[in-house]
């Protein structure tokens, strides 16, 4: 019998990740309710952010719930069927549910798949960037500043925790969650991002 190649279980582990990932619960949640497409009002987006701009806080908690659920079952299973390929997963999870094959490869900003994730690979870690993600909303009242120091601090946070194997994944999460924040990034620096609570795109 023959040796599976080195790479088959880290492509089966991102493949079956960025699938499972790829399922845009904000669209289908707010599709079911009647209430449309999604896409198009406010920023486009199909997470929890554009969901509330239906006005349906309920059906804007369900998608945070189900999109962190996409983001840790697949790694946990991953971890499971293929042991060492969790990283991959979670990475791949994220880049499924900003780049869906459903939707054209557009999706949503990926901060809840990306809480998912962290949840999975290492919640001590999760727990402190959630606090820090409180903090910073707290403090600027901005959602895609604490959303971006959040990613952007994570890696910092595994290292100093003690928790290398999450160090390269969020590193590369952190990148996809700030490529799909760029027009955030845009309206910060000319100082029109909205507050929370404001009506205006996100």
């Amino acid at each position: 019998m023959f040796d599976n190649p080195l790479w088959l279980a880290p492509a089966l582990a991102f493949g079956f990740a960025f699938l499972f990932g790829s399922v845009p619960f904000g669209l289908v949640l707010t599709r079911a309710a009647g209430l449309g497409d999604v896409r198009k009002i406010g920023s486009g987006s199909i997470g929890a952010t554009n969901v509330l701009r239906t006005g349906n806080k309920g059906l804007a908690a369900a998608t945070v719930l189900l999109d962190a659920a996409k983001g840790a079952v697949p790694v946990l299973v991953a971890e499971h069927l293929w042991p060492g390929t969790a990283g991959i997963a979670a990475v791949g999870a994220v880049a499924g549910h900003c780049f869906t094959p459903w939707l054209r490869f557009k999706g949503g900003k990926g901060f809840a798949t990306a809480a998912g994730v962290l949840l999975a690979l290492a919640w001590p870690v999760m727990l402190v960037c959630a606090a820090i993600w409180a903090a910073t909303l707290l403090l600027s009242r901005i959602s895609s500043v604490s959303s971006l120091v959040t990613v952007v601090a994570a890696p910092l946070v595994g290292w100093a925790m003690g928790y290398p194997h999450t160090i390269v994944p969020l590193i590369a999460i952190a990148a996809i969650v700030i490529v799909q924040h760029r027009a955030n990034i845009g309206r910060l620096m000319r100082g029109e991002e909205p507050k929370v609570g404001a009506s205006s795109n996100d």
